[in-house]
């Protein structure tokens, strides 16, 4: 148990760490602070309310690399919040982002292996996501145009609909081209972040990938819409 307690604890001393050491090297703004340190007691205090009513016995090795994952999460969103009113480093803000993105492939791996699936950690594993393509996608808008921010609130809006619209929750059967989508979204981003390829390309990349995710995300809308339907013809 007081392994599952001090997880968010230590989740919040890297995220301070992070941006330590981003503020003495590349340097961070007061921005910078405050969108990181709120970023990590929202983590912290997310995860130990999730861990809480999950009843959980150990926090899991897969939870670590997550934990990992959002605390650099937590450094690219720092520097996206400075990047509004100075310049920032590209450099690094993509090097954060990569390997935040390299170790999505990494938590799944080690939760399977060891056993240690839970809802929480897949919940855990796919807000990180969020918060990273929210944040990479706020970065991107500043030289591609705002319209790229629906990558990045796309999830949000989704979450909210869910909450408002009854129907809309619950599974949706498997797909693996949702994977793909998903995982396109940050690697599209963290791509279109770091300038190296011309405007007109990164532009055209990012909207190719925008409308993969309307596709993906309208699919889920489409087969909950039918499965009402279907139960609305069967009561009547």
């Amino acid at each position: 148990m007081p392994k599952v307690r001090t997880g968010p604890v230590i989740g919040l001393i890297f995220h301070v760490a992070v941006l330590g050491v981003l503020s003495g090297t590349v340097g961070l703004g007061t921005a910078g602070w405050a969108v990181g340190l709120a970023g990590g007691l929202v983590v912290s205090i997310a995860l130990e309310a999730g861990l809480q009513r999950s009843g959980a016995e150990a926090f899991g090795a897969a939870n670590w690399v997550t934990l990992t994952r959002a605390g650099l999460a937590g450094g690219v969103a720092a520097l996206t919040a400075d990047s509004f009113t100075r310049p920032v480093s590209v450099p690094v803000l993509c090097v954060l982002a990569a390997v935040a993105l390299a170790l999505d492939a990494v938590d799944g791996n080690v939760a399977r292996r060891t056993g240690g699936v839970t809802p929480l950690g897949a919940r855990f594993d796919m807000e990180t996501d969020a918060w990273l393509i929210l944040v990479l996608s706020a970065f991107v808008a500043e030289s591609v145009g705002p319209w790229v921010l629906a990558i990045g609130a796309m999830r949000y809006v989704i979450g909210v609909a869910t909450w408002l619209v009854p129907w809309l929750r619950g599974p949706v059967p498997p797909r693996y081209w949702r994977k793909v989508v998903a995982a396109m979204q940050g690697v599209t981003l963290a791509v279109a972040a770091s300038g190296l390829l011309p405007l007109a390309v990164t532009t055209t990349v990012v909207a190719i990938s925008l409308l993969f995710l309307v596709e993906s995300f309208g699919s889920e809308v489409l087969w909950r819409w039918r499965r009402q339907s279907l139960r609305i013809a069967v009561s009547s």
